[in-house]
């Protein structure tokens, strides 16, 4: 025997929910719903999202012994979520988009071990709201910084930018960097999508350079602007956590002839496992008139991407940059350099950084040479 309720009543799913907690279940119908729903095709073909969910419940929410196991649970919540809960307004839709291209299966972030999550604050608990200061590139000094090889005289393809006498300079000088940033907006579509402002300063200063007054050699500053988005995949045994887009302008703000400066966009990939993360960063330079460009060429010494790896170790943080100019023969030119943090003692950190090949700073960038600094480290990657 089968009985129909005729009007749509909260009755209606009350005893619909005390039938299919005994079992009995497929010898009723409610309204248009199909007595005895054998697929989720069936439930979803219904028009009330009430009479949808009523189906789904007799479906599987069933004790498996009186029923066909025909879909998996996972399949089975993706049915019943698609079909209650579509997206009925524009800016939901776009969230559902972003939300399905930017969490693909993969290893679920855990905020207390996630090296790329405590740097951008991906995972949704993880989240501290805007406009607060963190590190962003390691802060460290070092008392001493030594070149094999003193660029006396910068020099480019642009001749106003060309040093015409040599400066008196130190091989052994000083070298600290700043590096801070905040985010001014979060989650921009759904709980994902952040922009965050950044800015790192680094300066080379002639310290034991009496004779010449102590000169600071070169600063470079370099503000940005980022768009980061959370992502979940895996790559060759790395877990994918982070796409970005950013905006960076470097300069050292001097007059002709030692001006130096280049805008890019960079896209950012994050990947990571375990105590290892790396972030590979290919980038664009934003092409100037001829005539104003102080390093026409600083695609080919700088390059046009680099890759940091990242690896701590108990106290002992290690990170290796990687550049290259993307291209062979005379303008096959990159760089590598290697950052090593490490305790001395409590809180005190050492810091030793090896750097060789070209653009060590933007007056150096088509000067190649070694570099080896010493110091103490105040903030680092992670």
């Amino acid at each position: 025997m089968t009985f129909k309720l005729i009007e749509r009543t909260p009755l209606k799913l009350s005893i619909l929910t005390v039938l299919s907690f005994w079992g009995v279940n497929s010898a009723f119908a409610v309204d248009g719903m199909p007595a005895n729903p054998s697929t989720a095709e069936a439930c979803a073909a219904l028009e009330s999202n009430a009479d949808r969910l009523a189906c789904y419940d007799v479906l599987f929410k069933a004790p498996d012994a009186q029923r066909p196991m025909l879909v998996s649970d996972k399949q089975a919540a993706n049915e019943i979520e698609k079909s209650v809960a579509a997206p009925e307004t524009l800016k939901a839709k776009i969230e559902q988009k972003v939300d399905t291209l930017f969490t693909v299966e993969g290893p679920k972030i855990t905020p207390n071990t996630s090296l790329l999550d405590k740097r951008w604050e991906l995972a949704a608990d993880s989240k501290l709201g805007t406009w607060n200061i963190r590190a962003h590139e390691p802060v460290y000094l070092l008392p001493g910084f030594w070149t094999s090889d003193k660029n006396e005289q910068p020099e480019s393809p642009n001749e106003k930018n060309s040093l015409p006498a040599d400066q008196n300079l130190k091989s052994m000088e000083a070298k600290f960097q700043l590096s801070l940033k905040t985010k001014a907006l979060e989650n921009l579509i759904g709980d994902n999508g952040d922009v965050w402002l950044g800015y790192t300063q680094s300066s080379r200063w002639q310290v034991y350079n009496e004779e010449e007054s102590r000169p600071f050699r070169e600063t470079n500053y370099e503000p940005e602007a980022s768009l980061v988005f959370r992502t979940n995949y895996e790559l060759l045994g790395l877990n994918g956590r982070l796409l970005g887009l950013t905006f960076n302008h470097q300069s050292n703000g001097r007059s002709d002839p030692l001006s130096r400066s280049w805008n890019r966009v960079m896209l950012n990939v994050g990947l990571e496992r375990g105590n290892f993360a790396m972030m590979i960063r290919p980038w664009y330079r934003i092409e100037e008139d001829a005539k104003d460009d102080n390093n026409p060429d600083i695609k080919n010494y700088v390059g046009r991407g680099d890759l940091t790896s990242f690896y701590r170790w108990n106290d002992h943080e290690f990170s290796l940059m990687l550049r290259h100019s993307l291209k062979g023969g005379d303008d096959s030119h990159g760089a590598v350099q290697f950052d090593w943090a490490f305790p001395i003692s409590g809180k005190l950190r050492g810091h030793f950084q090896l750097f060789d090949g070209y653009g060590e700073s933007l007056i150096d960038y088509n000067h190649r040479a070694t570099y080896v600094g010493l110091g103490v480290s105040l903030m680092n990657w992670f």
